[in-house]
């Protein structure tokens, strides 16, 4: 699973203390989803009177509500030994496609089969995930943001800790899809839909098929597996369309690094063959009308190459102006991709990684892919980055760096990249209270500050029409 954990120290061993704690918290999740699939919302209210009536009819010679105790007590006892009646036999295949967004509703669809004589009414499907609960060693060692300025009793219960932790293991927000009549026999196509929360492998491992009993207090559920995954790319925010900064350069090879496998240049002309020239390159019709050998003449193309640089280096766990980072990261891929260009995408993780999509060298989706699992760097130097876009920065035009924050080190890699040259624009990605303290600092370098919460504002002031954006001039 993705994150968290973040672990901001070395690891501890739990205390009697935080394994009650824990234990607790485990027991409590568990219950709480128990009820939640087993009474219906009526069998809640029922629940409710039921001990509401029990408390104050304690007393049966000062009041009558034991009698209404009993009934609803009753009730509820009919209601839960229904539930061990024979279960349903249902058929289902789930179909999904295969990307998802962030933040935007992901379709599924249902194939249900009824294998029975009867006809059945009433039942629901809902979808199961993986447990996103932690482990004691997350809960144990995995802070959460600002934890050190809750109060004391806040930071030993450590219950905004827990739902941090569970928040951040939860990639989609599932909801109940109610059946309409299914007749005996028969099957029937349902759509439904889900809101995936963030980026990372949506895995579902199986569908609850759900019916109430005669009274409809208490539900029975059947339970089939059925494993799913689906990859929810990043979200995305809506550029304009920009002329990216940089000069057409020569690449080695020409346009096979985009058009085709092999040596592949641009066609200008037949001419003549000569000693040394590729038999692949022979025209074959003009031979058969000239009598002589006549080959396809090449010339190398010059197109336009970006280096888009991210930052994952992180030191605290600010897991939302990473995500936002990795958002921007997409957007400007699928900018890229209508563009006549190609873009290597570069940054580090357990090693340092370059990607290139852009004129049929790879697809902008591979690229939103290998964004979907970007993880956070916390053990490698930002020197590694800086090393990697500088043997680089000789065969790219441009570069688009994002970056999480501004020290000596990122202020130094952007200066040497000028110094080469090197158009560059320049995000950095930040709270709005450290935007305050960055203007300043980094206005006079050309560096655009993009809020977390404002993004979209941010990149609609900073690449909006009218704006010049282009650096450098192109060559042919």
């Amino acid at each position: 699973m993705r994150p968290p954990p973040f672990v901001d120290k070395p690891q501890k061993r739990p205390t009697f203390f935080e394994r009650a704690i824990y234990r607790n918290y485990r027991i409590s999740s568990s219950l709480k989803y128990w009820f939640e699939k087993r009474f219906s919302p009526s069998g809640l209210l029922v629940l409710l009177g039921m001990l509401t009536a029990a408390g104050v009819g304690l007393d049966t010679s000062q009041a009558m509500a034991y009698q209404v105790f009993a009934i609803l007590f009753c009730l509820m006892v009919v209601s839960f030994l229904w539930a061990f009646a024979p279960k349903l036999v249902i058929e289902i295949e789930r179909l999904m496609p295969r990307h998802g967004t962030a933040g935007t509703v992901l379709p599924l669809r249902y194939r249900v089969r009824n294998p029975n004589s009867k006809a059945i009414q009433g039942l629901s499907l809902i979808d199961t995930v993986e447990d996103t609960r932690p482990t004691l060693v997350q809960f144990i060692n995995t802070p959460e943001p600002g934890e050190r300025q809750r109060n004391w009793f806040d930071r030993h219960l450590r219950f905004y800790r827990w739902r941090w932790l569970i928040l951040g293991r939860t990639y989609a927000l599932l909801s109940e899809k109610h059946l309409p009549l299914l007749a005996a026999n028969s099957s029937l196509v349902v759509d439904h839909e889900v809101m995936p929360r963030k980026r990372g492998v949506l895995r579902l491992n199986g569908v609850l098929v759900v019916w109430p009993d005669a009274f409809g207090l208490f539900r029975s559920f059947n339970r089939v597996e059925l494993t799913s995954s689906v990859l929810i790319l990043p979200k995305r925010y809506v550029l304009p369309d920009i002329d990216l900064p940089g000069k057409r350069e020569h690449q080695p090879g020409g346009v096979n690094l985009a058009g085709g496998v092999g040596e592949s240049e641009e066609f200008v002309s037949l001419r003549d063959y000569r000693r040394g020239d590729p038999l692949r390159h022979i025209h074959w019709k003009s031979v058969s009308k000239t009598g002589k050998l006549v080959v396809k003449e090449y010339v190398d193309e010059y197109f336009v190459r970006h280096a888009l640089v991210l930052d994952t280096f992180l030191e605290k766990p600010e897991d939302e102006i990473f995500e936002e980072a990795i958002s921007l990261a997409a957007s400007f891929v699928c900018t890229v991709q209508r563009q006549e260009a190609l873009l290597d995408l570069m940054f580090v993780g357990p090693r340092a990684y370059t990607f290139t999509a852009g004129r049929g060298v790879g697809q902008s989706e591979h690229i939103l892919e290998v964004l979907a699992s970007v993880e956070a760097c916390t053990t490698r130097p930002f020197s590694e980055l800086s090393n990697l876009i500088l043997r680089h920065a000789e065969r790219v035009s441009g570069s688009i760096c994002i970056l999480l924050r501004w020290d000596d080190e990122r202020a130094a890699l952007i200066k040497q990249l000028q110094a080469r040259g090197l158009p560059c624009l320049v995000y950095l990605v930040c709270s709005e209270k450290q935007a305050e303290n960055l203007r300043s600092e980094t206005l006079n370098l050309g560096i655009k500050l993009v809020r977390t919460g404002k993004m979209q504002e941010d990149l609609q002031a900073a690449l909006g029409p009218g704006r010049e954006l282009t650096v450098g001039r192109e060559k042919g």
